[in-house]
């Protein structure tokens, strides 16, 4: 069986009615990124940290997988499906995928402060000021903030290399080191590429740039990948 790695981006998740930095001229539900994405946010004000990654939680419960997440799924019938992903949320889950590589953590899990190896699932609970980790640690959002390492990226890396077909969906590939994974594609296999209005200056012999929405491009890929159906 194939392998397919797809790399999923904000844009997957927007249909379903998320919101991210990007969609909103680099402001999330009215923060700076500086405010509540980065280590020393959280050093300076956990409580705002905190009550922001709590609201994106419940706002989790809100939202359903859109037809992309459900047809990613789908293509584990036919394919070995690897999906790696920008985005923090648990649609993919929900929608069906087996096979994900969460790049960017996870906002149903908190880890320790000290060491993120120390994870506990928090399903839709919110973490308050003063709540602690099973190392005693304060307990944080598993969440990769904007300048830290990326753990999962050497796996990330090690799927991309054994890939018989790569595809990218709803992400404008500006992003690093995510954006960097189709580097280690390995060269001649099929790429596809779905994001509206970007990414035309890639097409080529092997690059295949699919001008739509998620839902809407995914519907396409689908009968590509899978004729006939």
């Amino acid at each position: 069986m194939k392998h397919l790695v797809v790399l999923t981006g904000a844009g997957i998740s927007a249909e379903s009615g998320l919101k991210t930095f990007r969609d909103a001229g680099g402001l999330w539900e009215g923060h700076r990124v500086e405010e509540v994405a980065t280590p020393e946010a959280f050093s300076h004000n956990p409580e705002l940290v905190l009550r922001f990654y709590n609201e994106r939680r419940r706002q989790l419960d809100k939202v359903e997988p859109n037809l992309a997440h459900r047809l990613l799924a789908q293509l584990e019938q036919h394919y070995r499906v690897t999906v790696i992903t920008q985005n923090v949320d648990d649609l993919h889950e929900r929608g069906g995928s087996n096979r994900i590589v969460h790049l960017h953590g996870e906002l149903r899990w908190g880890c320790s402060a000290r060491n993120r190896t120390v994870r506990e699932y928090l399903g839709s609970r919110d973490i308050f000021p003063g709540d602690k980790a099973a190392d005693g640690a304060d307990l944080r959002p598993d969440i990769v903030w904007f300048g830290e390492a990326v753990p999962k990226m050497e796996e990330a890396i090690r799927e991309t290399l054994t890939a018989d077909l790569f595809l990218v969906v709803g992400t404008s590939l500006e992003v690093y080191p995510a954006a960097g994974l189709l580097d280690f594609a390995p060269a001649g296999i099929p790429v596809y590429i779905i994001d509206p209005g970007r990414h035309a200056e890639r097409r080529g012999n092997q690059v295949h740039v699919i001008s739509a929405t998620a839902t809407q491009g995914m519907q396409q890929l689908f009968s590509i990948l899978v004729p006939g159906k």
